[in-house]
């Protein structure tokens, strides 16, 4: 996160130039050694929430409209302030500072996150850009702050092996969203900025699409792993330097090499199931293994997946155990920890006590 007072969630990083301190950046520093111990490159995602902050955190967000994003998960979210042109000159700013640490601090490049209803994602789509002037209308207009943001990166990090990529979404799922033929011109767009790579996504809080959403005529995706593989194929073609990915939905080798043999992309992202199984990209190319851990959670519950895979992280961040939601004992122990934190963080927000971040479960 690039401001502390605009977090998608209480314990966000963040990256904000007047709180630097030696002591806040060996953290950053940290992270990337250990990401890059076994030869990996790393990078930093960046982003801004814009108007999904919760009201709690920052009751006046701010966004490229005026289109206030509905309740939802428990949470309220208020009206949000349409930046001027002098507030998004301060955006761009910020992520340029926060690229630019991240090279200071040993990450390979940064990725700007355009995806899943944050600031630059609201930007992008019709349905929460409603200006008027040079960064509303077009796509073209709509993707001028991705163009200002990567200008004023190459202008600080003058390193050419850094690397900067993007990651949008593929379609959204809602009417008047941003549509294939849309992610397609801006995809073109966004090799005519020089982006590395770009991952395809898909969905935001209105429309939340991160598991087989049966509820959307889905038509081929609903017999193949990746979620946006079918709007991936209409893309990728367009692109000839700028590298495709896709995030969503992939559980097995098989559907991971489907997916590059059929050209929707030349790698994939993998995200929650990671979290259960730590060595899964390393286990899957050496063949241990022919895909990841099948949880027992349910798979329309975005609140409850989030609360698990953040809780596996939590404990891997501190060295305890991370729990098997394939077993059923652990399963059950699971929700009902969860169901007792839930109450817990509920009681101390009415006391004016918010807790950060995920807690370890200790089975």
């Amino acid at each position: 996160m690039l401001h502390p007072e605009q977090l998608e969630a209480p314990g966000n990083s963040i990256l904000y130039a007047p709180h630097e301190t030696p002591e806040r950046l060996e953290q950053f520093r940290k992270i990337a050694n250990a990401a890059k111990a076994n030869g990996s490159l790393v990078l930093m995602q960046i982003m801004h929430p814009g108007r999904q902050t919760p009201s709690f955190i920052n009751p006046t967000p701010v966004s490229s409209g005026d289109v206030r994003l509905d309740d939802r998960m428990g949470m309220s979210f208020n009206k949000p302030t349409p930046l001027t042109k002098d507030g998004i000159r301060d955006i761009v700013a910020q992520f340029v500072y926060a690229a630019e640490v991240a090279r200071r601090t040993g990450y390979d490049g940064i990725q700007l996150n355009g995806a899943h209803g944050y600031l630059l994602s609201q930007f992008l789509s019709p349905t929460t850009n409603n200006r008027t002037d040079d960064y509303g209308g077009s796509i073209v207009n709509r993707a001028r702050i991705f163009r200002e943001i990567a200008d004023g990166i190459r202008e600080k990090v003058t390193d050419p092996g850094f690397i900067i990529g993007v990651k949008i979404n593929s379609v959204e799922f809602q009417e008047d969203g941003l549509q294939p033929h849309e992610s397609a011109e801006l995809c073109q767009e966004l090799e005519a900025i020089k982006m590395d790579f770009v991952e395809l996504s898909g969905g935001t809080y209105d429309r939340l699409v991160f598991h087989h959403d049966t509820s959307v005529n889905r038509k081929t995706s609903t017999r193949r792993e990746a979620f946006f593989a079918e709007f991936a194929e209409k893309i990728t073609p367009l692109l000839t330097k700028t590298v495709p990915y896709i995030t969503g939905g992939f559980r097995t080798a098989a559907g991971m090499a489907e997916a590059i043999r059929s050209g929707s992309c030349v790698g994939v992202g993998i995200g929650r199931p990671a979290c259960s199984d730590p060595y899964l990209a390393s286990d899957i190319i050496s063949g241990i293994t022919p895909g990841s851990t099948n949880i027992k959670l349910p798979l329309n519950d975005f609140g409850i997946l989030s609360a698990a895979a953040g809780s596996q992280m939590e404990a891997l961040a501190r060295g305890a155990p991370v729990f098997d939601l394939s077993d059923p004992k652990t399963l059950e122990w699971f929700n009902e920890s969860l169901q007792a934190y839930r109450k817990e963080s509920t009681d101390n927000m009415k006391k004016g006590t918010i807790q950060p971040g995920w807690p370890v479960f200790n089975y």
